[in-house]
């Protein structure tokens, strides 16, 4: 009887602890769509009016927040700001298992492959959102620079230095700091299509155009890029 009681008990306890652990799990929901309603109400005002004529209690307002609430999750509007431009930056995700080259034609589809994707995701109407609100507040608050450019710039350049390194590994480029390849690389990927796309005075490219593009960029970068000198044929005996 005795254990009988203590197992009931038991039992009984473990049923009131599954109440606390389902009511956490919903919190931390609610807390995680709260906080994703207050970015996307920031974003939209600071596209809208910009970030210095954008209140906290707007974004409140249109997040559906206290304003209380969203002090608890940023600490400040320019918190919020570097978080907007961070998180949507970060979604530009280009993939980390790429095939390594065998030969300078391999590379040359790698390349068009990486470029591809990289404009494809870059030239998404949210991202250029991103861009020109980041230039826009560079002055007042320049850490919302350096958060796109580490967030976003740097990412995509150390992608292709791990192309370029493993290229080099395998004698397809020549050897040096890859620095300028990089720099080269993207400079003849973009063309003046980035500046057209901030300005408002260029189309965004359709998928045709940014394959064209990525292929013409890495055809170009290999005509500039050859690999090492070849070695003299040994003399014959």
């Amino acid at each position: 009887m005795t254990a009988t009681r203590h197992k009931g008990a038991a039992v009984r306890r473990s049923a009131r602890k599954e109440p606390d652990s389902s009511h956490d799990a919903a919190e931390s929901r609610r807390d995680a769509a709260a906080r994703e309603r207050i970015l996307d109400a920031a974003m939209a005002a600071f596209m809208e009016r910009g970030y210095g004529e954008t209140s906290t209690l707007e974004i409140a307002t249109r997040a559906k927040v206290s304003k209380r609430a969203l002090y608890a999750f940023f600490g400040s509007k320019e918190a919020m700001l570097e978080t907007c431009i961070r998180e949507r930056v970060e979604r530009v995700r280009l993939p980390s298992d790429l095939p390594v080259a065998r030969d300078r034609d391999e590379l040359g589809r790698l390349l068009t492959t990486f470029g591809t994707m990289f404009l494809r995701e870059i030239c998404r109407p949210e991202v250029m959102a991103v861009f020109r609100l980041a230039i826009t507040e560079a002055q007042r608050s320049p850490q919302v620079a350096r958060t796109l450019n580490v967030a976003g710039r740097e990412a995509s350049r150390n992608a292709l230095r791990e192309i370029l390194a493993r290229a080099q590994s395998q004698g397809l480029i020549g050897a040096g700091d890859l620095a300028e390849p990089v720099q080269q690389f993207f400079a003849l990927l973009w063309g003046d299509l980035i500046l057209t796309l901030l300005l408002r005075v260029g189309r965004m490219p359709d998928s045709r155009e940014i394959s064209r593009r990525a292929e013409a960029a890495a055809t170009a970068f290999l005509r500039l890029n050859g690999g090492p000198a070849s070695l003299p044929e040994p003399p014959s005996r």
